[in-house]
């Protein structure tokens, strides 16, 4: 039950950013899901039993504050839909968590086949009411995909397994400089102040809970 949750929440939250970069791009809908690691940090101590500190709690809510910066009024950004990577990234932690916690009992090869069979029975019941034909190009263009985010998934479980969310999950910020490099380089989009400031806030925060992490394993 617990493998196939964890397909349906990874699925779910796909489709929800995916719905994000719509409609306010790949750069702002980042810069909101680059929280998640921060949301791992806070539900490591309820869910898998790992320590928090009071430390990490400030951190949690110093990124936090760097959402607000994004979201905040007068800015693009601000929009019903910014709601959207936010509402993403907390099913995306909530997916890390429980692979995590699988991991203590299931391999990593198990893990990756409940979530692609899982995810797939999942996304077809749906997506069999909404589907369009696909130019040959468009075709290539979702083989590549689906590659890349099988290799990327696979990684993630097996990094997972072996070392505590809350110390791997502040490596994905690397995602939002790959992705903020893709937006404006092949998109043409712009980087605004409030999203690059509040980004920055939470970057630093979520690697602070990385730092904290390795002082608490040492201690």
């Amino acid at each position: 039950l617990r493998q196939s949750l964890r397909g349906v929440l990874l699925v779910t939250e796909v489709c929800i950013i995916v719905i994000g970069f719509v409609h306010i791009g790949l750069i702002a809908s980042h810069a909101v899901f680059a929280c998640y690691p921060l949301l791992v940090a806070a539900l490591s101590g309820p869910v898998l039993g790992e320590r928090v500190g009071w430390r990490r709690w400030a951190a949690i809510g110093a990124g936090f504050v760097g959402v607000l910066i994004i979201l905040q009024p007068g800015i693009a950004v601000i929009s019903p839909w910014a709601l959207l990577p936010l509402l993403s990234a907390l099913l995306f932690a909530l997916y890390g968590l429980l692979t995590r916690f699988v991991a203590r009992g299931d391999s990593a090869a198990v893990s990756f086949f409940w979530t692609g069979t899982t995810g797939a029975a999942a996304m077809t019941l749906v997506g069999v009411w909404f589907w369009q034909p696909m130019s040959a190009a468009d075709w290539g263009w979702m083989a590549a995909l689906c590659a890349t985010a099988a290799l990327g998934h696979w990684c993630l479980i097996k990094a997972l397994a072996v070392a505590e969310a809350s110390a791997v999950q502040p490596f994905a910020y690397l995602q939002l400089v790959f992705v903020s490099l893709l937006g404006i380089t092949v998109f043409g989009e712009t980087l605004a102040p409030n999203v690059a400031l509040g980004a920055g806030v939470v970057v630093a925060a979520g690697l602070f809970t990385l730092w904290r992490q390795r002082v608490t394993a040492r201690a």
